[in-house]
């Protein structure tokens, strides 16, 4: 579903700008208003349409998400703390989702300073740092080299 924008809403203020991974949004010159340059390497993350404080970007949806003729319409809403999603169907009905803007309490998640630096062994290792206790595991499954070579089983 990628991104586009409604350019009577949109005011260019460049927070969808700032915000995009793949710097395929951008403020037009002439305009002053905001578009996706290639929707074809649109991520989807709709980091974007989040954070659109007027509200101006949409996205389409597929047809196992939403039917054909359907307009879809996402939120965040930062008073409540939720994301909305709003699918409106051709006869009319309406169909909403509400989402936690996140699922751990605001301040619960470290900085990457907090944690100590990773041990030289740690480089060679499969995993991230600090990711088995970020995922409260003792430890992440891995695969050795001998089992690499059966194949898939």
């Amino acid at each position: 579903m990628p991104t586009f924008v409604y350019m009577t809403r949109c005011d260019g203020c460049g927070y969808c700008v700032d915000v995009c991974p793949s710097d395929i949004m951008h403020i037009d010159t002439t305009y002053r208003r905001a578009y996706n340059i290639e929707p074809n390497m649109c991520w989807e993350c709709y980091s974007c349409v989040k954070a659109c404080p007027q509200h101006a970007i949409d996205c389409r949806g597929y047809s196992d998400f939403a039917p054909m003729g359907h307009s879809v319409r996402a939120l965040r809403e930062e008073e409540k703390g939720t994301i909305s999603w709003k699918i409106k169907f051709r006869d009319g009905r309406e169909k909403n989702f509400v989402s936690p803007i996140r699922t751990t309490p605001w301040g619960s998640i470290q900085s990457p300073a907090d944690y100590a630096a990773p041990a030289q062994a740690a480089f060679k290792a499969q995993e991230l740092a600090h990711e088995p206790e970020g995922l409260n595991i003792d430890k992440l499954p891995t695969l050795t080299p001998d089992r690499l070579k059966q194949g898939v089983v």
